[in-house]
């Protein structure tokens, strides 16, 4: 052991100065005022300047990185990975401008990393845990004039943003991550979550395994390369007004990107001269502006969740599946990115096409925008779309676009006529039925072409495998015992039963086998935006909040239909022991039945996350969007008392 470990200092001389303190200060200031000056003089800051404006800076940030970017320790993903680089931008922005940064961090899971795990079991947990410490990390700083938040995945982000919209009464900007670039050759993230049931059923080589998932992410920061949870929460958080027009999904690491978090500090700043506060920019319009935005673009159906629990925490009514519906009837999708189609660009392209200015540009057409409504900059979206029409920015990433990749950007993100003309449809139905009483949901956008009839209707009767654990049916997948035809049942994996855990592994499987298309999944889990085909998840009630899925055996049938033109559908249980009958008469059966035994709650289920889904429980559920409800918590237990 080196003697340098006892060689140190007992004391030392201390910053050198004064702080500004008056009289009046001494007499009038709280003493966590002067002591927080104390603290800031022992950081290092100059103790003159210390009575500046101070701004704070949120951060998802995880992982270690060197000077030159070579890893130290890693992170969970690659979306938290470089947004330090972020934060320093926006940190000597604000200091340039002569006020103070500070910056705090809370990191974020990866449910890619998750998969599969009983990591999943805290991944939505996680979302109200995280925007709560960020709230409360923002309150302890009692002299922040305001906050930018710097977030891109999958709970991170959507934890920022609930954030932000409880800090009703303070300037608050998003600053989204961006996202990683697809490798030149090989296949995107979300694709090789499909590695080992290609593999299982020799549609691969290992070598080739190892091979694609090496290289799927071909740059080391920024959220994935398709229309997850991760990209449509950077699109939802600038459709909202959050994050400056054009920033969501710019790729990560490269020169418009910490261009974008020197823009967003000044906005701040902007914000808090002019007196502008969360509660100005998250307003109802706001609300309906990124349902809107979220259906043009086709985006993950957990923004379902997310966005209704944004709502909640900026005190607006949440929206309900009638307002889902409602929208979806009047926009279609007009986006074609990975994983809809159907060329399958990825997010990047989508950025230099326009990103969502450019969609609003066609959505405005329409008449479904509120114009009025208010972004970071300060303006409206009316006066920003008037601005990103004629500008110079738009002009040069198309060309961009065209001149690297060879794409015309009118390919990507496409005027409502043309959309049409190409087959893409409105993004999400939500099937009731027998075994949904509460309702379901589809991302029927994503539906294999060649299963809908020729009049946009998917139809599917099949036998039931169910599964209440997620390995179990993932191995029922790859050792051949899920064949086409079959609806593969997944039960008891809603809140109370596993944290509502994401099963993109099923869905990504079944995308890549084959038969896979003609199997369909029912379950009261949830799904990675990435997922497609006849994915039927969020059913409610949950199986072991009562739901009738619960009460379902194998050899069951059941009956799916979803019109892709009404926005209707149902998911109804029709069959048994080789008889068939009616919704209705189904829906006798099963009030009949015991829940099926094998129904439990997953024995590896944290402590943490039980209290977290019976607290969101209590407040709404997954159709309220998971969140707490003080009151309605509140309410329940003096009821209990």
């Amino acid at each position: 052991m080196s003697d340098d470990i006892y060689r140190l200092d007992t004391k030392a001389a201390g910053p050198v100065g004064a702080l500004p303190l008056s009289g009046e200060m001494l007499l009038t200031q709280p003493s966590g005022n002067i002591f927080g000056l104390t603290q800031n003089a022992g950081m290092g800051w100059k103790p003159e300047e210390l009575w500046r404006k101070q701004f704070l800076i949120l951060s998802t940030q995880g992982g270690l990185r060197a000077p030159d970017g070579a890893p130290i320790a890693l992170g969970y993903h690659t979306g938290h990975w470089e947004i330090g680089e972020l934060v320093r931008a926006a940190a000597e922005e604000i200091r340039a401008r002569g006020a103070i940064p500070f910056a705090g961090y809370c990191s974020d899971p990866c449910d890619g990393r998750t998969q599969g795990t009983t990591g999943m079991f805290d991944s939505l947990p996680y979302r109200n845990d995280a925007a709560t410490l960020f709230r409360r990390l923002a309150r302890s700083l009692p002299t922040r004039r305001g906050v930018l938040g710097v977030a891109t995945c999958d709970k991170g982000l959507p934890a920022m943003m609930m954030a932000l919209a409880g800090l009703r009464d303070l300037p608050c900007v998003l600053v989204p991550g961006g996202v990683t670039l697809p490798p030149e050759t090989g296949e995107d993230a979300g694709a090789v979550q499909t590695l080992g049931a290609r593999y299982a059923h020799k549609l691969i080589t290992l070598e080739q395994a190892a091979e694609l998932g090496c290289r799927a992410c071909a740059s080391p920061g920024g959220g994935c390369q398709f229309l997850g949870t991760a990209a449509t929460s950077q699109v939802v958080a600038e459709a909202l007004g959050l994050a400056l027009p054009h920033t969501a999904l710019a790729p990560s690491g490269q020169p418009v990107w910490l261009d974008m978090a020197r823009r967003s500090a000044a906005a701040l700043l902007s914000l808090e001269k002019r007196g502008l506060a969360s509660r100005d920019i998250l307003t109802d319009a706001a609300i309906a502006n990124a349902m809107a935005v979220h259906a043009a673009f086709g985006g993950s159906t957990n923004l379902l969740l997310h966005i209704p629990a944004i709502a909640h925490a900026a005190g607006l009514r949440r929206p309900t599946v009638d307002d889902w519906i409602a929208v979806n009837q009047k926009v279609s999708r007009l986006v074609d990115a990975l994983p809809n189609g159907p060329q399958h660009h990825p997010t990047v392209r989508v950025f230099l096409a326009g990103g969502v200015p450019e969609v609003m540009l066609h959505l405005r057409t329409l008449g479904v925008l509120h114009l009025d409504a208010l972004t970071a900059t300060g303006r409206t979206w009316g006066e920003e779309l008037d601005l990103w029409e004629n500008s110079e920015r738009r002009r040069r990433f198309c060309e961009l676009l065209r001149s690297q990749d060879g794409v015309d950007p009118e390919d990507v993100i496409m005027a409502p006529t043309v959309a049409r003309t190409r087959g893409l449809t409105s993004t999400v139905v939500f099937p009731r039925g027998n075994l949904a009483p509460e309702g379901s949901v589809i991302k029927a956008t994503a539906l294999a072409p060649d299963t809908v009839g020729a009049d946009g209707v998917y139809r599917h009767e099949g036998p039931v495998k169910i599964f209440f654990r997620e390995p179990d049916s993932i191995a029922a997948i790859k050792d051949g015992r899920i064949v086409a035809g079959d609806v593969l049942v997944l039960a008891g994996r809603g809140p109370m039963g596993s944290g509502m855990e994401e099963t993109y592994q099923l869905t990504s499987a079944l995308k890549f086998l084959p038969f896979g298309k003609h199997v369909a999944l029912l379950t009261d889990a949830r799904f990675s935006g990435v997922s497609t085909g006849a994915c039927i998840g969020h059913i409610g009630p949950e199986a072991l909040a009562g739901g009738p899925l619960g009460r379902l055996r194998d050899g069951d049938r059941v009956m799916i239909v979803v019109d892709r033109v009404k926005l209707t559908g149902s998911v109804d249980f029709t069959g048994e022991a080789g008889e068939t009958f009616s919704p209705s008469e189904g829906a006798r059966r099963l009030a009949a039945r015991t829940p099926n035994p094998a129904l439990a709650p997953d024995p590896n289920l944290p402590a943490d996350t039980r209290l977290w889904a019976a607290l969101q429980q209590a407040s709404g559920g997954t159709w309220g969007g998971c969140v707490y409800d003080a009151d309605a918590i509140a309410n329940r237990l003096s009821l209990q008392g």
